[in-house]
């Protein structure tokens, strides 16, 4: 009887480990989301399904590594994030760069605007209620181009730069012309959905 009433025991307390009971629903999967964030200025960005996140701003198809577009000699800086758009390559290759610097040059020139910036992009522009200098600028060398639309704003004594950039070459220039890996219009497509999530805790 003894050992009856002890193996009744165990299979209670083995059906016990099973989770839910009969008829119950199954806990949802938690899911974390892919997303950068920069607690030292409450920002944070979700990583679209379509981009790669990166810490640094080192291409092997673009020289330009600057802390921010046109960065020229205002200042020292330290890249945060990159969201590059999946299959970027030599003749065409997008990225959203944020980056921020706390260098008194820097502060003092922060919502400066490059010489090459096209005058009517110039303007205020709130990107998640928070006011930023904007510009839009280009340049291009040989079959080379870039296209950059800049964002700059003092927040928390940090100048915090934002830059959409795509850029490339000409593919007519390769012997047979390359394709693409997407056009121009998808390229700012992407960027700005991207941008769209920008969101601060503060």
């Amino acid at each position: 009887m003894r050992s009856r009433r002890l193996m009744i025991a165990c299979l209670a307390l083995l059906a016990g480990c099973h989770g839910d009971p009969p008829g119950a629903s199954p806990a949802p999967a938690s899911a974390t989301p892919r997303e950068f964030v920069a607690p030292s200025l409450g920002l944070s960005i979700p990583v679209p399904t379509d981009m790669t996140l990166r810490h640094d701003f080192h291409r092997d198809y673009l020289d330009a590594a600057v802390w921010q577009a046109f960065a020229g000699g205002n200042g020292q800086g330290r890249p945060l994030a990159a969201l590059v758009l999946n299959g970027s390559d030599r003749i065409t290759a997008a990225e959203l760069r944020i980056s921020e610097s706390g260098d008194a040059d820097a502060l003092a020139h922060c919502e400066d605007t490059p010489a090459s910036a096209e005058p009517g992009s110039i303007a205020s522009q709130a990107l998640g209620g928070v006011t930023f200098q904007r510009f839009r600028a280009s340049d291009a060398a040989m079959s080379h181009y870039l296209q950059v639309e800049g964002y700059r704003a003092v927040r928390d004594d940090r100048c915090v730069a934002i830059d959409l950039l795509v850029y490339g070459t000409r593919p007519e220039v390769y012997a047979p012309p390359r394709t693409p890996p997407f056009s121009q219009a998808q390229a700012w497509q992407a960027l700005h959905a991207a941008l769209a999530g920008l969101h601060w805790s503060r």
